[in-house]
């Protein structure tokens, strides 16, 4: 059963705006840093082997998608009803939204990439109570949402390269995590899931 709104819905306006929001996010909070002295941008900073070449396939992958995105937005090349369409929209503004709110949390801990050198705060309240990586599962809904409204083999290849290559960037992360934090941060994981939700810990066995 199809609704007017799912038919009506001006498909390319709205994953054009998704993507002007997400990525406006992410520069705007880029420039904000750079004006406090904070680099925000660290990928392939360290030289670590195995890190070095997970941190440039990742940048090879959230760059080139959106080049992707777009040639598919400009062709309206797309295999999804207009339902399907509708919840790649909703999808990926919630990816919008998740990734706004993981950036404010985050504060000016944030950054794009393993530092070499900076000390950051481990961040585990608002969003982070109820995920470890919101940002990265920002990008995910994005890229979903994206592919959803236009569903075209390319598109699908390129979502599921980057979603792929964030996934070994965090497991990545979380070594950099527990080597710099500690228990802390070992307490954190073992409460709060890695993607969505939490689990308590009150009475429970440590695992």
């Amino acid at each position: 059963m199809q609704f007017p709104l799912e038919t009506l819905t001006p498909y390319r306006a709205g994953a054009l705006a998704a993507l002007a929001v997400f990525y406006g996010i992410y520069f705007t909070k880029m420039l904000a840093q750079k004006r406090r002295g904070i680099r925000t941008h660290q990928i392939g900073r360290r030289k670590e082997k195995t890190l070095h070449t997970v941190e440039t396939l990742m940048s090879v992958a959230t760059f080139g998608i959106v080049p992707v995105q777009l040639l598919s937005i400009a062709m309206d090349w797309n295999h999804m009803p207009p339902g399907g369409r509708f919840t790649g929209l909703c999808t990926a503004a919630l990816g919008d939204l998740i990734f706004l709110v993981s950036v404010l949390c985050m504060r000016d801990s944030w950054r794009a990439g393993i530092p070499e050198t900076d000390r950051t705060e481990l961040v585990t309240g608002g969003i982070y109570a109820w995920s470890r990586n919101p940002a990265f599962l920002g990008f995910d809904l994005q890229y979903l949402g994206v592919f959803l409204m236009f569903c075209n083999p390319l598109t699908g290849l390129f979502t599921a390269f980057a979603a792929v290559m964030l996934h070994l960037q965090i497991l990545q992360e979380e070594r950099y995590m527990a080597a710099t934090f500690g228990e802390p941060y070992l307490q954190y994981k073992r409460r709060v899931f890695r993607y969505l939700g939490a689990r308590n810990m009150k009475g429970a066995e440590a695992k």
